[in-house]
């Protein structure tokens, strides 16, 4: 079906959004970092929005890479500046 056009991938880059940065996070990425800002585990960041740890930790990797950070502490700081 990709071969004839009918079904992109999933992960096709949209023109025109950013590929670094706050605005480049998905809106997935930016609830998580939401909540991990509000001092919740991965674990609790799951529970909330009806996701497995394995997929909070696959957003939070994307998210420390679109923002150039390694840590949650990062994560914080970058969430409370936009608020």
């Amino acid at each position: 079906m990709r071969r004839l056009g009918i079904r992109d991938r999933h992960w096709t880059a949209v023109p025109g959004k950013p590929v670094s940065g706050w605005n480049s996070l998905t809106h997935t990425e930016q609830a998580i970092a939401e909540l991990v800002a509000q001092g919740l585990n991965n674990k609790q960041v799951a529970g909330r929005m009806y996701l497995s740890p394995h997929t909070v930790a696959h957003h939070l990797r994307q998210a420390f890479r679109k923002l150039s950070i390694a840590s949650r502490v990062e994560l914080t700081r970058i969430v409370i500046e936009r608020t």
